[in-house]
């Protein structure tokens, strides 16, 4: 699995860190920010097929 660096505000880690850690939603950061983009990336598909955008799986194999 790669790994990435990114900048995060200070203030948006502290947040996320109140949901991460044993008997928590996250196991650690890199899992609560795995979930973020999935969730993140299932939302954009929503509105990409609301807007008639979405190209499925077979399209891209006929083009």
């Amino acid at each position: 699995m790669p790994k990435i660096t990114v900048e995060i505000p200070q203030h948006l880690l502290d947040d996320m860190d109140e949901h991460v850690g044993d008997d928590k939603k996250f196991v650690n950061r890199s899992d609560a920010i795995r979930t973020s983009i999935r969730k993140m990336l299932d939302i954009m598909d929503e509105i990409d097929a609301r807007h008639g955008r979405k190209i499925n799986e077979r399209q891209e194999e006929d083009e």
